[in-house]
């Protein structure tokens, strides 16, 4: 088994689990980390012992024996230069969702990376998740015969909402549905979106962030299979404590329905009235365990590397789910179905080309 070395930049919330992840992997034989804040760099670089720990993530790019980088900076614009940069220095890249602003970037950043020999995915997490697999395999088996309709609805509290607004003037489409986007076309490969169809409400972040309150997605397949997605980042701080999903997926032959609302696990104290501790996106460490998809993601990640293999997620199927979230947000603000099959697609403030 080929040992590899990792970099990764930014190591905030789901950077620092990716890094702990790689310090307790056998595929890595050195960590590397970077990040700007002093503080938080000083506490990850405490769990995992990295060989390098720095502000400045160009340090790492220059270090000629690193295999790979993860990138899980923010703001989210500095996903591409950083991407780009990391390529051209000979790194095989994991990206944060999502890849880019822009279409042009993408397929830069695809282009680069097929020119290079590198590998290049996206951070879908939840294609990791156990119950979502299940959705994937129950449609691949023929379990539920042939898809018909599809609804995920997708929700995150306010104050991660707020967090995110705050930083970049991406909509809940592009940052929140995109994980639910991804996951239903990769259900329903080889099937592709033709049509697009949203809505948004902007009664509480609107004025203060200019974003959407949520979104309600509907896709039309190249077959006549539909779904819909809703997300939101408005839920009330305590419900769920961050992340709610549920999943309908029907068939000509049956059904498969997904909770993963995290009601499942609740603590209840006279302090701070009930909370649930175990309902974030990315997952986090109980103790000895982990739960959540995160971890597995990385895993996985760093085995393709190690070994040579493909990642679960493309990046050409990570800019189809770009085209379908930014033509989401382009229906949205005319009112209008966009037509994925087009020649030539009109341009919006938060969409420049769907070519």
């Amino acid at each position: 088994m080929k040992k590899i070395n990792v970099a990764v930049i930014g190591t905030g919330w789901c950077g620092g689990i990716r890094a702990e992840t790689c310090a307790a992997s056998p595929f890595v034989n050195e960590l590397h980390i970077a990040e700007i804040k002093q503080e938080r760099l000083q506490e990850v670089a405490a769990k995992t012992k990295p060989a390098t720990a720095t502000t400045n993530y160009r340090t790492l790019l220059e270090n000629k024996t690193i295999d790979a980088v993860m990138i899980s900076t923010t703001p989210e614009p500095t996903h591409y230069p950083i991407a780009k940069e990391s390529m051209l220095a000979g790194k095989h890249v994991f990206l944060e969702k999502p890849m880019a602003l822009e279409l042009w970037e993408a397929e830069e950043l695809i282009a680069l990376s097929r020119s290079k020999g590198l590998r290049f995915t996206i951070g879908y997490s939840q294609r990791f998740n156990p119950k979502f697999a299940i959705v994937k395999r129950s449609i691949d088996d023929g379990s539920i015969g042939q898809p018909i309709s599809a609804l995920v609805s997708r929700h995150i509290t306010r104050n991660l909402g707020k967090k995110i607004g705050g930083r970049v003037k991406l909509s809940p489409a592009a940052m929140e549905a995109t994980h639910d986007i991804d996951f239903v076309l990769w259900c329903l490969a080889p099937r592709k979106p033709v049509r697009v169809y949203a809505q948004e409400v902007r009664k509480i972040m609107g004025e203060q962030f200019d974003v959407p309150d949520c979104v309600s997605i509907i896709v039309t397949m190249d077959d006549g299979t539909v779904f819909t997605i809703c997300a939101g980042w408005v839920l009330p701080p305590a419900y769920p404590n961050f992340s709610s999903t549920w999943i309908e997926m029907v068939g000509t032959e049956g059904a498969i329905l997904v909770d993963d609302t995290h009601r499942d696990v609740y603590l209840t104290t006279m302090q701070k009235g009930i909370q649930f501790p175990i309902s974030t996106m990315p997952g986090e460490k109980v103790a000895h365990v982990y739960a959540g998809p995160m971890e597995a993601e990385t895993i996985h990640f760093l085995e393709c590397i190690a070994l040579d293999r493909q990642p679960l997620v493309t990046a050409e199927h990570a800019k189809m789910v770009m085209r379908v979230y930014q033509a989401a947000d382009l229906s949205a603000e005319t009112g209008n179905p966009i037509d994925l099959t087009a020649e030539t697609i009109p341009s919006a403030k938060r969409v420049t080309t769907l070519a």
